[in-house]
């Protein structure tokens, strides 16, 4: 499995490079501009081109973009939506420039408009976005934690976007602590081979090409979304030692979002592997 995590990149791509390999990864995530703002920037052609130069050199790859926060494919407000269509055809665009693998987006909120209405601009949405995609690039949509009208909070509903505009370019990420606070006690093998079993007959395992890996705090079912330190939170390390030795999961991608600075980010790289690598015997529940 390539492991990766979500990287500044405010500081020029080469510190962003440099920085992931000072943590380990052998992939990345950023966002490709300011995620609390519409505006969005020229493409800037050289440097994109650059950073794929040095990803390479650094061994680097997949690259993720993040979309902003303030996508919400699903909402009846006209302008909100023209300007989240807009951020999303942008990190698209940014994508096929700079050879990056996936781009990652959160769906938003149906708010309090009828679901199923809702569920259709979410397609239109993501059927327009998709029209120009540049060739090895995914749109991968992240599960939400579930609460209130937030779009994508079961596998259910994510296979049903997926099934519905049947594009070979549009799949799934599944964010460990979103799952957990969803509902599915993914903490053992067993409830892992579970979530996974479902995740299958719902969406296909060959449509979820990564991962976010985090743990959390938060009870099951709490349906809030809090990102911990791996192994230190209610997913545990027997959740991530299931999720990490699961044969078809192995050619996966999963980039950590854990909380802190660079010396968290290098704790937390160093238990996914020893977790990896079968090294750590600690029980989750010691």
């Amino acid at each position: 499995m390539r492991l990766g995590f979500h990287v500044r990149v405010s500081h020029g791509y080469a510190n962003a490079v440099e920085y992931a390999k000072r943590v380990g990864c052998n992939a990345l995530q950023f966002f490709s501009g300011n995620p609390k703002t519409y505006r969005v920037s020229p493409i800037d052609v050289p440097a994109l081109e650059k950073f794929r130069e040095l990803r390479t050199q650094a061994d680097i790859a997949p690259a993720v973009i993040h979309t902003s926060y303030l996508i919400n494919l699903a909402t009846a407000d006209e302008q909100m939506a023209k300007n989240s269509l807009k951020l999303l055809v942008n990190d698209l665009a940014v994508a096929g420039v700079g050879g990056i693998a996936y781009v990652n987006t959160h769906l938003g909120s149906y708010t309090t408009g009828d679901r199923n209405e809702g569920f259709v601009r979410v397609c239109r949405a993501l059927e327009t976005a998709l029209e120009e995609i540049a060739p090895g690039v995914t749109l991968v949509l992240e599960n939400s934690a579930g609460a209130g009208a937030l779009c994508g909070g079961t596998l259910e509903e994510l296979g049903a976007f997926v099934r519905t505009i049947d594009h070979p370019q549009l799949g799934v990420c599944l964010d460990t602590a979103h799952s957990w606070a969803a509902g599915y006690a993914i903490d053992s093998k067993a409830g892992v081979d579970e979530f996974l079993r479902r995740a299958d007959s719902e969406i296909g395992l060959q449509r979820i090409p990564m991962f976010h890996f985090n743990d959390t705090q938060i009870p099951l079912g709490g349906h809030r979304d809090r990102h911990w330190h791996i192994g230190e939170g209610n997913v545990g390390f027997e959740g991530f030692r299931a999720l990490l030795g699961h044969p078809e999961l192995r050619e996966k991608t999963a980039i950590l979002e854990t909380p802190g600075e660079e010396a968290d980010d290098a704790r937390n790289m160093q238990t996914i592997k020893a977790i990896l690598q079968g090294l750590t015997g600690v029980s989750s529940r010691a």
